[in-house]
């Protein structure tokens, strides 16, 4: 019965994808975002000392526009309803070492997603 509703519920969808940050960066910030306001959202991410703050401030003002323009949504209501990082590729890098070796440095990438909803 709950699937159902969620499934008729409109949603503003939000993807950064190959974003140039580790997702275990990213979940830190993305923990706090979670369930809140966007406007509390928004002062949070603005607030917060991390490099993937600024990555998902500008994604989550990306949702929150596409919530106003593309599903007529009103941005009182909004919060964010899902927030997540997935892995994506990782670039892989080498760097000579000791006696001739060499070290792999893995850079890696996410794919971040942000989910807005209405509150009823």
């Amino acid at each position: 019965m709950e699937n159902k509703i969620a499934e008729m519920m409109p949603e503003a969808v939000a993807t950064l994808r190959f974003a140039r940050i580790s997702p275990r960066k990213v979940k830190v910030v993305a923990d706090l975002l979670r369930g809140k306001n966007v406007d509390e959202a928004l002062a949070t991410v603005k607030f917060t000392p991390k490099a993937a703050s600024e990555i998902l401030e500008k994604l989550l003002k990306s949702a929150i526009a596409n919530a106003e323009n593309n599903h007529n949504m009103t941005h009182s209501k909004l919060y964010v309803a899902e927030i997540y990082a997935n892995q994506g590729p990782t670039l892989k890098r080498i760097r000579p070492a000791a006696k001739g070796s060499a070290v792999r440095i893995r850079k890696r990438t996410s794919h971040i997603t942000i989910v807005l909803r209405e509150r009823v």
